[in-house]
């Protein structure tokens, strides 16, 4: 049987019947899409930079074979080690770093995150555990992780990069039954059919990676139990009991107001209308209206000045405008076209076009108003402009986050691309680029990366964000149509 390793292991507390198809069927195991490929890289990136804290380690092959035998000779070097692997008792682990310290070594784990998770405990416990089956004395385990309030000033300061935890105690607490989990896992992917999907277990964290829905563990009916608003427990609980759709929730369950609206829905087949509370939301729109949306990118390690690991850099935007009710929107847009810094480009394309007047309409509005704030830190001569926008944002996700209209359609979710298709009719389906994460690493590499046709690419990105905004018309046109009145009544 194949080897265990430290990430099937994670995975396979997680999820059993994951990592059964990891062993025994990985044909069917899902391609990462675009922006999990982009993360995977950016975690490169970072593991790279580390190395430069210690400059006279050695770098050791991936090869699995050629990896282990070198591992041995490289430890009587005692210098520190990249990617050390070791082989015990069928589970195979590399080390990010190891350093000796006298006749004992130190593990040095590094993530690219910016704080100590659950997950990197039982990651390093796991590390422990192979290299003490070789022999190793291991004496202390760290946590190299970024350093969250690092801002970028200049050419990066690595030291000031990273910071270091030390996270000996908790691998200690998390090594224990180590033995009996890894024996588990083992008969797990024995057995001829895959066990349960890991979405009712009882977690060691609940910080991992995998999401059963995602990869396709189980197989639900539209509409399940898991579909429930803020009922994750809940959920867990019923389909433990074999209950797997919303309407076959019993009656003396208890659930809150928008679990009975979605209960209700379903059961009826109908569309829930809370009137009263929509016209509310409608009167605070205010003409000109201007619907807005935000494209951004991040990485790892911050690219630009005033930057700190993960900042979100604009570098689009839609915008249509409404100058007066019953008038067809105008649009406007940006997409930065050069290779540096988006930032200031994109500020100025904004304040050309967005005028002092009328309500800001943007959907989620933390998101928007997270970036604003942040353009008006790092570029305070617009700081006074971005505070009076700031004042006329209007948030068109209330309304379905509070459920005064739902949609079985919906499954639960108040996102726009789950809004759009249940109340308009329309959706992303078909596009080129129909998602976020896939814009935001198009555009990088566009700008920055290899892009074999920018001029489609560019297209593709600007039809996308084009129809964030045009959505936003859409569903303000449909929730005036619904209620029956016009916006200024």
């Amino acid at each position: 049987m194949r080897a265990l390793t430290k990430s099937n292991y994670l995975v396979g507390l997680e999820c059993p019947r994951y990592l059964w198809v990891v062993f025994n069927q990985p044909e069917k195991i899902r391609k990462a899409t675009i922006a999990e490929e982009f993360k995977f890289k950016e975690g490169d990136k970072v593991g790279q930079m580390a190395k430069k804290l210690f400059p006279e380690g050695i770098d050791l092959p991936t090869d699995y074979k050629k990896n282990i035998r070198e591992t041995k000779e490289a430890l009587k070097k005692k210098k520190p080690l990249f990617e050390a692997g070791f082989e015990f008792n069928n589970c195979f682990s590399r080390a990010d770093i190891l350093v000796p310290v006298g006749d004992e070594w130190d593990i040095i784990e590094v993530k690219s995150g910016t704080k100590v998770k659950d997950i990197n405990i039982h990651d390093v416990s796991f590390q422990k555990y192979v290299y003490e089956g070789n022999g190793l004395k291991i004496r202390k385990c760290f946590l190299l992780h970024l350093n969250k309030d690092f801002v970028r000033d200049g050419e990066i300061d690595i030291n000031n990069l990273f910071e270091k935890d030390d996270i000996t105690a908790d691998v200690e607490k998390a090594i224990k039954g180590i033995n009996k989990r890894i024996k588990e896992l083992f008969e797990f992917v024995s057995l001829k059919t895959p066990p349960r999907a890991g979405l009712s277990l009882v977690k060691l964290f609940k910080d991992g990676h995998h999401d059963c829905f995602i990869e396709g563990c189980v197989d639900l009916p539209e509409n399940h139990v898991f579909c429930l608003y803020r009922g994750n427990k809940l959920a867990c609980e019923l389909y433990e009991n074999g209950i797997e759709k919303v309407k076959d929730i019993p009656e003396d369950i208890k659930l809150n107001v928008k679990q009975k609206i979605q209960k209700d829905c379903e059961i009826n087949g109908k569309i829930y209308v809370d009137k009263k509370r929509i016209k509310e939301f409608m009167k605070k729109l205010q003409y000109p209206l201007y619907y807005l949306d935000f494209e951004t990118f991040s990485t790892a390690i911050p690219m630009f000045d005033g930057l700190k690991p993960y900042s979100q850099v604009c570098f689009q935007f839609s915008l249509h405008v409404v100058e007066k009710e019953g008038e067809k929107p105008e649009h406007y847009e940006f997409l930065y076209e050069g290779n540096r810094d988006p930032r200031k480009e994109f500020i100025l394309a904004l304040k050309r076009v967005l005028g002092d007047k009328g309500s800001v309409v943007v959907y989620n509005q933390s998101f928007e108003i997270n970036r604003l704030k942040e353009l008006g830190e790092q570029f305070p001569e617009y700081k006074d402009w971005v505070d009076s926008v700031l004042k006329r944002i209007i948030d068109l996700l209330i309304p379905f986050r509070e459920f005064s209209y739902y949609n079985p359609k919906q499954h639960g979710s108040a996102s726009i691309k789950k809004v759009l298709p249940a109340i308009c009719g329309k959706s992303y389906e078909g596009m080129e680029i129909d998602n976020g994460g896939t814009a935001s690493v198009e555009f990088y590499n566009m700008a920055y990366g290899d892009c074999k046709d920018k001029e489609k690419t560019r297209e593709n990105l600007l039809k996308y964000c084009e129809l964030d905004t045009l959505a936003e018309v859409m569903i303000v046109n449909e929730l005036e149509k619904i209620v029956g009145m016009n916006k200024s009544e």
